[in-house]
């Protein structure tokens, strides 16, 4: 059974008085330890492999749409920060229509950052390329927050990652906690909300709903075309055999990026 159960608005506003409006600065000198993702609510541990499943609007329709998130243990030096590869797999209707590689690092306070991406898009099961990639560094482009050490409610807005080469823009702000949601994975409590937006899509926002410990359960749409609806299965801990096929597919898509998107990719350091 999926749900969300909404609590008092007392819960769902934080109790304690607003910090200062968030750093979005991005500065290499702040990441000691940037692979050492251990932020509660978005916790990024190597050999992890998430499942979320619902429905979604690709251009075909609202139809089932399953998302494959694993966090690998290969690593890629961006913007002069170690960060911690993520594959991203999109599958609609039973069709691969995106695979990516995403970068992600965490900071000394315990920010985690968006730090680049390569998504490669498929159409009837060929790769058409990955005009959307965009990397901190390079074509004006600058990394940007996933989530943020210390979230609270009624604190401004982020940027979670800025390329104005791709028009990507997406901005996040956090509603509040306190909720519960069950999805098939399972129930959690003191649920944390965002709101997801890209400014150049009017009327197009997200709702994430983000489980202490777990990441990311539940993706809800608040408007737009796409219309995503996703909702956590299964997370699962990958053995060493399936960890080594993830890392040899992932160092095979970062060689393949190289030919791909030649113009940016090409200019970045090799996976390791």
């Amino acid at each position: 059974m999926l749900g969300i159960t909404a609590l008092p608005l007392a819960a769902l506003s934080l109790a304690s008085p607003p910090p200062a409006p968030l750093n979005t600065d991005f500065h290499a000198a702040a990441f000691s330890a940037p692979m050492r993702i251990d932020n509660r609510w978005s916790p990024l541990v190597p050999g992890t492999q998430f499942t979320l499943v619902g429905r979604s609007n690709r251009g075909e329709g609202r139809v089932r749409h399953r998302v494959i998130f694993t966090v690998t243990d290969v690593t890629k030096v961006i913007d002069g920060v170690r960060t911690l590869v993520i594959w991203d797999r999109d599958i609609n209707a039973g069709r691969l229509l995106e695979e990516e590689l995403a970068f992600q690092a965490q900071d000394d306070a315990g920010t985690v950052w968006n730090v680049g991406e390569y998504p490669e898009v498929r159409r009837r099961g060929r790769l058409v390329g990955a005009p959307d990639t965009w990397i901190s560094g390079l074509d004006g482009a600058a990394a940007g927050v996933l989530m943020p050490a210390r979230p609270r409610a009624g604190t401004p807005s982020y940027r979670q990652g800025w390329a104005p080469a791709i028009e990507f823009a997406d901005r996040a702000r956090v509603l509040g906690a306190g909720r519960r949601a069950c999805v098939p994975a399972g129930c959690y409590d003191h649920v944390l909300v965002t709101d997801e937006w890209n400014p150049t899509e009017h009327g197009a926002h997200e709702r994430k709903y983000y489980a202490r410990g777990v990441g990311n359960v539940r993706v809800g749409f608040a408007g737009g075309k796409e219309r995503e609806s996703l909702a956590l299965r299964r997370v699962r801990r990958l053995g060493p055999a399936a960890l080594a096929r993830a890392r040899a597919r992932v160092l095979a898509l970062d060689r393949r990026a190289y030919r791909v998107n030649a113009r940016v990719y090409g200019r970045t350091l090799p996976a390791e």
